[in-house]
């Protein structure tokens, strides 16, 4: 389904369709027309793939700058919504999200630097690549500084990548020293506070 709306999109590039990606005036309008390009799929692709039982789903996040405006994230739903990255929702993630997300909710914030956010984001599919053997390298990272207009940060990290081998053990030590570092269990706790409430009540 993914691959289907890619190919739409290029089609409408290739032929010079009156709307395309080149045409449309705002990010909130391309995050839409992407949006009716998946829709447009799974009506061409959706009754056949249930009757083989498959759910014919796919969502996008779509990023970047229209020169003279903001640069804006949107995720795009396989229904052709979407919403749009904000000062409350700082990430957007789509695929495999239970395993690394507690780590992009515990530090991201709309004011995180670019380069902490990068960090960020590669701990959390490392510790998605850690729980769940179906998700693994190549990993794709691209980095957008704003009114840029070009792409002038990107990372192919290959399985055995040395950067991703050196992150992972020095996370997995910091990991269990925070742990080492956090007090035992009181398992007398509930006793004391409940003997401690008796006397006061009697």
């Amino acid at each position: 389904m993914t691959q289907g709306a890619v190919n739409e999109l290029h089609k409408d590039l290739k032929v010079g369709a009156d709307i395309n990606l080149h045409t449309l005036p705002a990010m909130s309008d391309v995050a839409r027309y992407i949006g009716s390009k998946i829709r447009h799929m799974a009506e061409l692709d959706g009754p056949w793939l249930k009757k083989d039982g498959i759910e014919g789903k796919c969502s996008m996040i779509l990023g970047g700058q229209i020169k003279g405006q903001e640069p804006e994230v949107f995720l795009i739903y396989s229904q052709g919504n979407c919403i749009q990255a904000a000062a409350e929702t700082p990430f957007l993630q789509i695929g495999e999200t239970k395993y690394g997300k507690p780590i992009l909710d515990r530090v991201l914030t709309f004011e995180t630097s670019l380069d902490a956010a990068a960090k960020c984001a590669l701990l959390s599919i490392d510790s998605t690549m850690k729980s769940n053997i179906s998700v693994g390298p190549p990993i794709n990272l691209v980095m957008y500084t704003r009114d840029r207009l070009t792409i002038d940060n990107r990372l192919v990290l290959r399985l055995g990548d040395p950067y991703l081998a050196q992150m992972r053990k020095m996370w997995e030590v910091s990991l269990n020293q925070a742990f080492d570092r956090i007090p035992d269990i009181n398992w007398q706790y509930n006793l004391e506070t409940d003997a401690a409430e008796k006397m006061i009540i009697d």
